[in-house]
């Protein structure tokens, strides 16, 4: 049994916006994903840190999840990234995987999961380009709560904490979202959103008692991360 983590699926089985057209590596990226999956089993846990696919509604991303459901192995945790566009509410998620026997989908939102002694929390989070965008402090504002709701629930398990955002890279940093991980004593963050060109910013490895982890499908060669054993 193991933990792993990747972001960025951007899938387009049900759409017209496959990402081989942006080139950097995108090329054959579903394929890339089936290879990319080999060491991950079945009993197996993968945290999908957002922005999973292109879909506009939960029809027509169907497709998507039916590849992430039974295309991929293991058990697949879905956080909320800033391209998904078919993100509704949870019950409304959960009622169309169980009608479409996407039972190896889960929604990680305002709740925590577990694994093993560790607790699995997470949110979309909060990023510097939405800054002085229409109501984003008020969507900020939630994003916290939401955050610490999902802490909260972890008890007094070990903390890993999964975001789309990062909270931090080169030249930033969401004090707000940052305090919360180091008051709840979160041992490892993962997230996702940086692409191309952007990956030298991101920041990877222990800043303080916290290690960071970017997880973007083509940071990764589009090989989940192992997080833990």
């Amino acid at each position: 049994m193991a933990l792993y983590a990747i972001g960025d699926t951007h899938l387009s089985l049900g759409a017209d916006k496959p990402m081989d057209v942006f080139g950097g590596g995108w090329e054959g990226y579903v394929d890339k994903l089936r290879e990319g999956f080999a060491p991950v089993g079945d009993n197996d846990t993968v945290v999908l840190c957002g922005d999973l696919s292109w879909g506009m509604s939960l029809e027509q991303a169907r497709e998507d999840f039916a590849f992430l459901d039974s295309g991929l192995p293991g058990e697949k945790w879905l956080l909320k990234g800033n391209h998904d566009y078919w993100w509704t509410t949870a019950s409304k998620m959960n009622a169309f995987f169980q009608t479409n026997g996407f039972d190896r989908l889960h929604i990680l939102h305002n709740n925590c999961a577990f694994y093993g002694e560790a607790a699995l929390c997470g949110t979309r989070g909060w990023f510097f380009e939405e800054n002085g965008t229409p109501h984003w402090e008020k969507v900020f504002n939630r994003e916290l709560i939401r955050l610490e709701a999902s802490l909260k629930a972890a008890g007094e398990r070990e903390k890993l904490c999964f975001l789309h955002y990062p909270p931090l890279y080169r030249g930033y940093r969401c004090q707000e979202i940052i305090d919360l991980i180091e008051r709840y004593h979160v041992t490892a963050c993962c997230y996702g959103h940086l692409h191309g060109h952007s990956h030298r910013l991101a920041i990877e490895g222990n800043q303080g008692d916290v290690a960071y982890h970017l997880v973007s499908a083509d940071f990764v060669g589009f090989r989940p991360k192992k997080i833990l054993d």
